[in-house]
C-alpha cells in the first residue's frame, strides 16, 4: 500500500496509555508532527488509568465514607480520564489520533485498520495485559482482573483475590474495607515476594487485622461454580467459597499483532521488549519502546522512559537510569520500596550492609497510628553508597522521596547524616539507620 505525503508523519505512537500519550505530547509540543494509535482507551488501562480509582478507593475507606459515596467520587474523578476527553486533550495539543488497531506493515509504514501511514520514527507503548492462570475451571469463572474491580459498581458479598503484590493487596485491601469478606491468596511463602520480608509481613498483619483472610504458601488448584457462587479448591487441600473472583497475578507484555517482525525485532510471547539505555528498540534507528511493553510496572516508570525518549528523538540524548524508581503500595499503611531489595542482592551476589529502625516511637502519639510500621536502607559494602531503601508506615511514599534522590546522586552517607529534618515528622526515621550505615562502612 502507498503512502501518501500527507498520510506521512514525523512521529507515530501506537499505544495511548501512560508512555504514549505523554510522549506524543512532549514531541507534538517541540513541532514535531505525531499521530498516535489507539484502539482501546486514550491514557490507558494500566498502570495509569487504575491508579486514580484505586487510589481514590483507598482514600475513601480511610476516611472511614460509605461504598456508595466512595464509588462516587471515583467515578467523578475517573471522568477526566475517560476516552472522549482525554482524545479531545491530546488533538488541542497538536496530536492526531488515529483509532483502530494499529500494526507495523513494514519499516517506515503503519496500517491502522488498512489505512497506511509513514512515518519517520516510531515508538510502541502497547502497554500489558493481566495474565489469568491457568487453574481448572477458572475460564469458566465470573472472574474480574483489575480493569473491571475498578470501574463497576458491584461490592461482592465474599471476595477471592489471587496474587499477592501491590495491586492484589491494595485491591484485597478496598473491598475488605467496605465490607467485603475478603481473602486474599498468595502462592509464594509471603506477601510482596519480591521487596524485603518485613514489607510483607507488616501489610499481612495490617490486612488481618481489618479482617481479610491471607492465605500464603497456597496457590489456586479448580475452580466450580456452586449454588450461589464459587467453589475454590487450594493447593494446601483447603476450602473458598466466592461470588467474585478477582484475577491479579500479574500481566505481560502486549506485543502480539503489532507486527514488530516486520522491523527485525522478535521477542516470545509475554516478553519485555529489549530496549537499549536511550529506549531504543533493539539498537534500531527510529524506533523507540517505553512503558509496560517494556517491562516497567508502574504509571511513573512508563512517564519516565517516555520522557527519555521524547528527548532522544527530538536529538537531545538522553540515558535512563533505573537505580532509583519507587515501587509503592498506598495501603494504609502505605509501603515503599526503591532501589535494591535484599532478594536481589542475594540473587546478584551483592554484599549489602542494612540498617533498619522501627517506627512505634515515630509515630507514637500521631492523630493518625496506622499500627506498626519500619523503615531499612541498604548500602553497598564494597562503593560505600547507599543502593536501596524500603519503608512500611504513614505516607511512606512521601517522606521517603529524599532517599530515592540521594540513590539517583549518588549522595555520600557523610552528607546524608549531616541533614536536619523537622520534628517531629516520619521523615526523622531515616536518621538512625543513615548514622548506622555510616559508623559501620
Amino acid at each position: 500500500m502507498s503512502v501518501t505525503k500527507s498520510h506521512h508523519y514525523d512521529v507515530v505512537v501506537l499505544g495511548g496509555g501512560t508512555a504514549g500519550e505523554l510522549c506524543a505530547r512532549e514531541l507534538a509540543a517541540a513541532g514535531r508532527e505525531v499521530a498516535l494509535v489507539e484502539n482501546r482507551l486514550i491514557g490507558g488501562e494500566s498502570p495509569f488509568f487504575a491508579s486514580v480509582p484505586s487510589k481514590s478507593l483507598l482514600h475513601a475507606a480511610r476516611r472511614g465514607e460509605t461504598w456508595e459515596t466512595a464509588i462516587a467520587r471515583r467515578d467523578e474523578l475517573t471522568c477526566e480520564l475517560d476516552d472522549a476527553p482525554a482524545t479531545a486533550r491530546l488533538e488541542e495539543s497538536g496530536v492526531t489520533v488515529l483509532r483502530g488497531y494499529g500494526r507495523i506493515a513494514r519499516a517506515g509504514v503503519v496500517e491502522v485498520d488498512g489505512a497506511a501511514y509513514g512515518y519517520a520514527d516510531l515508538v510502541v507503548a502497547t502497554g500489558s495485559e493481566p495474565v489469568v492462570p491457568e487453574v481448572e475451571g477458572l475460564a469458566d469463572a465470573p472472574v474480574w482482573t483489575s480493569d473491571e474491580a475498578l470501574t463497576v459498581p458491584d461490592l461482592p458479598r465474599r471476595l477471592v483475590v489471587l496474587g499477592g503484590g501491590r495491586v492484589g493487596c491494595e485491591l484485597a485491601q478496598v473491598y475488605g474495607a467496605f465490607g467485603s469478606q475478603v481473602t486474599l491468596v498468595e502462592s509464594a511463602p509471603a506477601l510482596l515476594a519480591e521487596e524485603a520480608p518485613f514489607t510483607g509481613e507488616l501489610l499481612a498483619d495490617a490486612l488481618r487485622r481489618m479482617g481479610v483472610d491471607v492465605r500464603t504458601g497456597a496457590a489456586p488448584a479448580k475452580v466450580e461454580r456452586s449454588d450461589p457462587g464459587l467453589r475454590l479448591w487450594l493447593s494446601d487441600g483447603s476450602l473458598l467459597d466466592a461470588d467474585r473472583v478477582l484475577v491479579a497475578t500479574g500481566r505481560r507484555p502486549r506485543t502480539r499483532g503489532v507486527g514488530l517482525a516486520a522491523v527485525g525485532v522478535t521477542t516470545g510471547p509475554g516478553e519485555p521488549l529489549r530496549i537499549d539505555e536511550t529506549c531504543r528498540l533493539h539498537g534500531r534507528d527510529g524506533l523507540w519502546a517505553a512503558g509496560d511493553v517494556t517491562g516497567m510496572k508502574t504509571a511513573h516508570a512508563a512517564a519516565y522512559q517516555a520522557r527519555v525518549v521524547a528527548a532522544n528523538v527530538l536529538g537531545k540524548r538522553r540515558t535512563a537510569d533505573y537505580r532509583a524508581l519507587p515501587r509503592t503500595l498506598f495501603t494504609t499503611p502505605s509501603v515503599y520500596a526503591v532501589g535494591v531489595s535484599p532478594r536481589r542482592a542475594e540473587n546478584e551476589g551483592m554484599d549489602l550492609l542494612s540498617a533498619g529502625y522501627d517506627l512505634a516511637a515515630t509515630v507514637r502519639g500521631r492523630v493518625e497510628d496506622a499500627g506498626p510500621g519500619r523503615v531499612e536502607l541498604y548500602a553497598d559494602r564494597s562503593t560505600g553508597k547507599l543502593v536501596g531503601a524500603a519503608a512500611v508506615g504513614p505516607y511512606a511514599e512521601e517522606w521517603m522521596g529524599e532517599i530515592a534522590l540521594a540513590i539517583r546522586a549518588e549522595v555520600p552517607l557523610s552528607v546524608l547524616t549531616d541533614v536536619a529534618h523537622a520534628f517531629p515528622t516520619y521523615g526523622e526515621a531515616v536518621e538512625a539507620p543513615l548514622r548506622e550505615l555510616a559508623d559501620r562502612l
